[in-house]
């Protein structure tokens, strides 16, 4: 079996396109699929929140006409999101944030 390559950015990558006006929620969406407890923790302006257990059945609230930027605490939920949707027919270009949120904080 061929093993497909995740599209990824990196922490760094996406402050970039926010700082040159690249805004979650307008080109893209930004996915964090944490648990409750750890979103209210720390997270990024203007994600949108679905736990990894529940992606599959809201794949339905996400706009497959937007690139999905999926991130967790660091990066291993968010690939297993990406490949669950893939495997449950989702057609939109989706991205895993390297490093997930400690990437992102580690990055400011």
């Amino acid at each position: 079996m061929q093993e497909s390559t995740m599209n990824t950015i990196t922490a760094a990558e996406l402050r970039a396109r926010i700082a040159g006006g690249e805004l979650p929620g307008q080109e893209y969406t930004l996915l964090d699929v944490r648990e409750p407890h750890e979103v209210e923790l720390e997270s990024i302006d203007g994600d949108v929140h679905i736990p990894l257990d529940q992606v599959v059945e809201r794949r339905g609230e996400l706009d497959p006409s937007r690139e999905l930027i999926v991130y967790c605490a660091g990066g291993i939920r968010s690939a297993r999101a990406i490949e669950a949707l893939e495997a449950a027919g989702y057609g939109g270009p989706m991205t895993n944030l390297e490093g997930g949120i400690k990437a992102w904080s580690a990055s400011a």
